[in-house]
C-alpha cells in the first residue's frame, strides 16, 4: 500500500515522501480501516519535526486520525461492522492506504456528518468539550477567549453555543470577524485597533466574565485577566506565540483571579469509558444537527504529503488541511 513515510526526523517538507508498506494485518480486538481522509494537525507535524512528548520508531507514517472504512477484522472483533464508515483519533500511521486502529476506539459516523467534518471530528473537538466541562460554565454565563479564529477557538465557541454559554472571542485582524460570522459565531472583537477592551466591557454589558482561555501566552494572554470578575478563571490551553504568560500581579491578589493549565492527553487518560462515551456521543449529535461544522481548506493526495505540511503552515486558513486516501 501507499504511505507518506518519514525515515528522520525534520521539517515535514523535507522528510515526507510516499512509499510502499505492507498492508498492515488488524490483531486481536484490533480493525483495519481504508482511509477516506485524514486532516494535519499541528502535533502531527511536531511529531515529524521530533519535537512532540511522543516520538515513533522510524521509519514512521504520518498521521494520527482519519476517517474511513472498516475493511477487516481482528479475532473476536464483530463491531464495528466491515463496511462501517468510522472514525478514528489517536492512531500510528493515519497517512496511509489503510491503517490499524483498536476497535473499542472507533467511532461509527451517521451519513448526515460528511468527511470533512467527521475525519477531524475527535481530537480537537474532544479537548475543547473538556476544556468547557474544566471550566465549570453554565448557560447564560459569558467567558472569553482569544485565538478565536484558530482551529479550537471555532470549535469552543460551537460547543459552548449549543450549551447557550456566552462567548467573546478575540481575533488579531478586523477581516477575521467576517470569517467567523460566516460560521454562525459572534461576539467576536478584533484587537487590530487601541481601544479593544472597552468594546469588549460593552459588549458583555451588565454581565461578567467569569473564565478566560489563553491559546496565545505572553503579555496578549495575560490581558484577558484584566477582563475577569473578581474571583474569575484563567485557563492556559496553548502558547501559539512561544512566550511565557505574563499576568498582573495585581490580579491575582487583589482581585483574586487563578490560573489552571488544561491539557488534553492527560484529561483523556484520567476520563473513564462511560464518560468518555457521553462526550462523543455529544460531538457526534451536534455534527449531524450541523450545530459543529468543521471545514476542510484543501485536499492533498498521499503523494503530495510535503505539500500538504507546506499549506498546513501557511497563516491565514480557515480550515484544515487533508491528505486523502487512495480512491
Amino acid at each position: 500500500m501507499q504511505a507518506a513515510i518519514y525515515e528522520r526526523f525534520g521539517d515535514p517538507t523535507e522528510v515526507l515522501v510516499t512509499g510502499e508498506r505492507p498492508t498492515p494485518e488488524p490483531g486481536p480486538g484490533e480493525i483495519r480501516v481504508r482511509m477516506t481522509l485524514s486532516p494535519i494537525h499541528n502535533h502531527d507535524l511536531w511529531t515529524i519535526r521530533g519535537t512532540y512528548g511522543y516520538k515513533p520508531v522510524l521509519p514512521a507514517i504520518g498521521g494520527s486520525e482519519a476517517v474511513g472504512v472498516v475493511e477487516a477484522q481482528g479475532a473476536d472483533v464483530t463491531v464495528p461492522a466491515i463496511g462501517q464508515r468510522v472514525v478514528v483519533a489517536g492512531v500510528l500511521g493515519a497517512w496511509a492506504e489503510s491503517f490499524v486502529a483498536k476497535a473499542a476506539s472507533a467511532v461509527p459516523l451517521p451519513d448526515a456528518i460528511d468527511d470533512d467534518t467527521g475525519c477531524q471530528l475527535i481530537a480537537m473537538p474532544l479537548s475543547s468539550l473538556m476544556l468547557l466541562e474544566d471550566l465549570q460554565i453554565g448557560s447564560g454565563q459569558w467567558m472569553i477567549q482569544n485565538a478565536a479564529n484558530g482551529a479550537v477557538g471555532k470549535i469552543v465557541a460551537m460547543l459552548a453555543k449549543a450549551r447557550g454559554i456566552k462567548v467573546v472571542g478575540l481575533v488579531r485582524r478586523d477581516d477575521g470577524i467576517t470569517e467567523l460570522a460566516a460560521l454562525g459565531v459572534d461576539n467576536v472583537v478584533s484587537t487590530e485597533s487601541a481601544g479593544w477592551e472597552d468594546r469588549v466591557r460593552a459588549l458583555v454589558g451588565s454581565g461578567s466574565i467569569l473564565r478566560a482561555v489563553d491559546s496565545v501566552g505572553g503579555e496578549e494572554g495575560g490581558r484577558l485577566t484584566s477582563l475577569l470578575a473578581e474571583g474569575g478563571m484563567l485557563m492556559s490551553f496553548g502558547a501559539m506565540s512561544n512566550k511565557p504568560l505574563v499576568i498582573s500581579s495585581g490580579d491575582l491578589i487583589f482581585r483574586q483571579v487563578s490560573v489552571k493549565g488544561f491539557w488534553g492527553a492527560r484529561r483523556m487518560q484520567s476520563t473513564d469509558k462511560v464518560e468518555m462515551g457521553r462526550l462523543i456521543g455529544e460531538l457526534v449529535r451536534l455534527a449531524a444537527s450541523g450545530e459543529l461544522r468543521l471545514t476542510v481548506d484543501e485536499r492533498f493526495a498521499l503523494t503530495e504529503a510535503a505539500a500538504a505540511a507546506a499549506a498546513s503552515d501557511r497563516p491565514g486558513r480557515s480550515g484544515k488541511i487533508a491528505i486523502r486516501g487512495s480512491v
